[in-house]
């Protein structure tokens, strides 16, 4: 028995010296998968989680939002926040806000959000996929140093991100969320214009070949066909070879 104990016991300090208990702090086998950033939640059109836009301006962006909303269906909202960390930018913040918030439709296509990030003084636009096409690069440029800037520079935060959102609802105004879109359009026209343009030149053809015309034509120059048999064969053997054209294939 002495023997057996003494076994076990020689065991249990083996395993504890190849496999050592993990130390306070450590990890064990499996590092936990790291934690998404804790991301402030939807105010409305305006929210101004760093309390920078004064009452006055935060109604005139929010009449801009919902007025666009309204007429096209596109959504936009204006948004500063204290500081974007632990993003490394604020293109990265506002991306990752747009997807949380779900903005725009079900498949956040006709949405645009603008941030402003006070701490670091920067600032981000963010577009759905069916917008890009609408507000351009050149729009979001221009929008961003005549406007964005100049309010992070001045602390003018409430007049400048009223100017943008005015200078980025402008383009959407055309847009109508749920019907084709005008590149789709486009594309019908332009087979339809090649379409036209085949009929027509067939039709001109046809006119400047008198003996395609109508069977009475036929009648004036004494090529009507006649009762018999053979007589009707022959006629409707020239008639078909006449219709069997290359257009026709």
């Amino acid at each position: 028995m002495t023997r057996l104990w003494t076994a076990y016991i020689a065991a249990a300090l083996l395993l504890s010296v190849v496999l050592p208990w993990p130390a306070a702090g450590q990890s064990s086998f499996y590092d936990r998968p790291k934690s998404r950033p804790q991301l402030p939640g939807p105010m409305g059109y305006v929210s101004d989680h760093a309390q920078v836009v004064d009452p006055e301006w935060k109604e005139r962006i929010r009449s801009v939002c919902q007025d666009l909303e309204r007429k096209t269906g596109v959504e936009m909202v204006v948004v500063t926040v204290p500081s974007i960390k632990p993003f490394s930018s604020a293109n990265e913040y506002a991306t990752a806000l747009y997807e949380q918030w779900h903005i725009g439709s079900t498949q956040q296509e006709h949405g645009v959000m603008v941030l402003v990030a006070v701490q670091e003084r920067q600032a981000a636009i963010t577009l759905g996929r069916q917008m890009l096409p609408i507000i351009t690069p050149e729009i979001r440029r221009e929008a961003g140093s005549q406007y964005l800037q100049p309010a992070i520079d001045l602390g003018h935060f409430g007049e400048g991100l009223y100017r943008t959102a005015v200078a980025l609802s402008a383009p959407s105004q055309e847009v109508r969320v749920g019907t084709l879109s005008k590149t789709h359009f486009r594309g019908i026209g332009f087979w339809l214009a090649l379409a036209t343009s085949l009929v027509a030149i067939v039709c001109f053809w046809w006119i400047s070949r008198p003996d395609l015309r109508h069977p009475y034509y036929r009648i004036q120059k004494g090529e009507y066909w006649g009762t018999g048999q053979g007589g009707f064969g022959g006629n409707w053997g020239g008639f078909g070879g006449g219709t069997s054209g290359e257009g026709y294939k």
